[in-house]
Parts: C-alpha cells; sequence; structure tokens
C-alpha cells in the first residue's frame, strides 16, 4: 500500500507539472502575439508620424452610368463634343457638391481638355475653340463633375492620338499604351474651406491598377503609393506653392516607360485675404 501511494503521489505531481508547463507554452505564445501587434502599431504610428500629409479616399460620389462622350470632331481649331442625352448635363451642379468639402466650380459640371502633358482646359459647353500646335499629340476629354473630379468609366473619356495641322486632326488613332494624365490640383485654392482638404485626381487608360501597376504620387518630396483609382483627399499642405508629380509604376516601382510618364504639376494655396 506505501508504494502504491508514493506512485499515485508521483502521477499527481506529473500531471500538474505537465498543466504548468503548457500554460506556460500558451502564455508565452500570447505574450509574443502581443509583442508582435505592439510592433506593427508603433511601425505604423512612426509611418503615420514621419509623413507631413495625409491622403484619404475620397467619400462615394454621385454616379452617372449613362455619361458618354459618343463622338469627337475638330475642325479649324475647334472641338465638338457629342455628348449623349441622359442623367449627366454639362453646367450643371453635380448634386453632391456641397457634401464634398473642396473647391466646386460655379459654372457646373464640364469637359476636362487635357493636350499631352498640360494643364487641362475646363469647357462648360460641347463645342469650343482650342487651338493646339502642329504636330502630333495626345489629346484626352473626359467627363468632370462641378467639383471637377472625373468620371471613370469606359464610355466618359475620349482618347486619341493624332497629327494636328492647319487647325483640324490627322490620321487619328486610338491609344493602346497604359497612360496617366495629371487632373486635380490646379490652379489657387483660396481660403481655409479649400485649402484643408484639397483633392488629388488623375485619369487613367488602358491600366488597371493592383498588384501589376501603381501610381506614386511624390508630394512636396514626400511619397505616397496609390493601388486604386479614385480621388483622393490631401491634408496638411503648407499655403504657398506646392508640387505633385504623378508616375505609374510597375509592381516593382520601377517607372513604367510609356509616353508623358511622370508628370509634374504646381499649384498655391493662400489664405483668404479678408480673414476668415
Amino acid at each position: 500500500m506505501k508504494y502504491i501511494s508514493l506512485f499515485i503521489l508521483c502521477l499527481i505531481l506529473s500531471a500538474c507539472n505537465s498543466g504548468t508547463d503548457s500554460n506556460n507554452a500558451t502564455s508565452a505564445v500570447a505574450e509574443a502575439a502581443e509583442s508582435a501587434k505592439n510592433k506593427v502599431q508603433e511601425t505604423a504610428e512612426k509611418v503615420t508620424a514621419n509623413n507631413k500629409y495625409i491622403l484619404t479616399p475620397f467619400s462615394p460620389s454621385k454616379e452617372y452610368a449613362d455619361a458618354k462622350i459618343e463622338s469627337v470632331t475638330y475642325s479649324n481649331n475647334t472641338f465638338a463634343f457629342n455628348i449623349a442625352d441622359g442623367t449627366y448635363k454639362l453646367g450643371m451642379q453635380t448634386p453632391d457638391a456641397g457634401v464634398k468639402n473642396c473647391a466646386n466650380s460655379a459654372k457646373g459640371q464640364h469637359i476636362h481638355l487635357i493636350v499631352d502633358n498640360g494643364p487641362y482646359a475646363a469647357k462648360y459647353d460641347a463645342n469650343f475653340k482650342l487651338p493646339m500646335g502642329h504636330g502630333d499629340h495626345y489629346i484626352l476629354g473626359f467627363l468632370s463633375r462641378s467639383y471637377h473630379e472625373s468620371i471613370k468609366t469606359k464610355n466618359a473619356h475620349w482618347l486619341r492620338k493624332a497629327h494636328v495641322h492647319g487647325g483640324k486632326l490627322e490620321g487619328a488613332k486610338e491609344v493602346t499604351e497604359p497612360m496617366l494624365f495629371y487632373s486635380r490640383p490646379k490652379g489657387t485654392y483660396t481660403g481655409k474651406a479649400d485649402t484643408e482638404k484639397v483633392m488629388l485626381d488623375f485619369y487613367l487608360a488602358n491600366v488597371v491598377l493592383g498588384s501589376q501597376f501603381k501610381v506614386k504620387a511624390s508630394i512636396n518630396g514626400e511619397e505616397h503609393m496609390i493601388e486604386n483609382w479614385q480621388p483622393y483627399y490631401i491634408e496638411g499642405l503648407p499655403m504657398g506653392e506646392n508640387t505633385i508629380t504623378l508616375t505609374l509604376v510597375d509592381g516593382n516601382g520601377a517607372t513604367v516607360k510609356t509616353p508623358l510618364n511622370p508628370v509634374t504639376r504646381k499649384f498655391t494655396l493662400e489664405a483668404d485675404p479678408l480673414g476668415e
């Protein structure tokens, strides 16, 4: 009986020790996981702290599924856009303009017309005069909301490479290369309402962002990698002149060898001269 009692006591002690080891192991795993989580959080905070500027996705905008540029002609230095009759109308205020908290055009919805890497010309009528220099040009026109956000659908844009001669297009061809065009910010923004949040918007053709392609936005030298084609609010910009460079890059971050890439634009923020 004595030996049996000793044997049972040993089993109990062994079981207790096994449970302790198991608890210790579980505790160690939990501590390691918590430590890793803290390190990730610390890294994220450091990245945020090191960025002067914050990019946040634009809030969902008024959709225009039926917006369509049916045809475009150019003669005598004059463009004529044939826009389908639908919910999208030139010159109208986009219904959600009041909640966007960014610069809005009092003239309403319009066409953005971009020639090569130049800044866009805002056109509120379907027919307008716009002289282009003699030679080959990339020409992009897309429909815009009143607050300058592009409508990013296949039918809402027109892109051609053409030879311009004598105020008309010769041999206009559809563009098949991946292309990136800069749209906003542009010009001068005045007052608190327009300078606190500035919209970054660009236009893509023949390319889908994701693992294969990205857009690198250099804002006053600070780099941000964009993986979704949508507009963004930029916060934290200083008053005065600012510079943005947009570059279409591949999955490894290398500049894509395609026409007009990269593109750089300057714009200005200024305080309201009458005070705020």
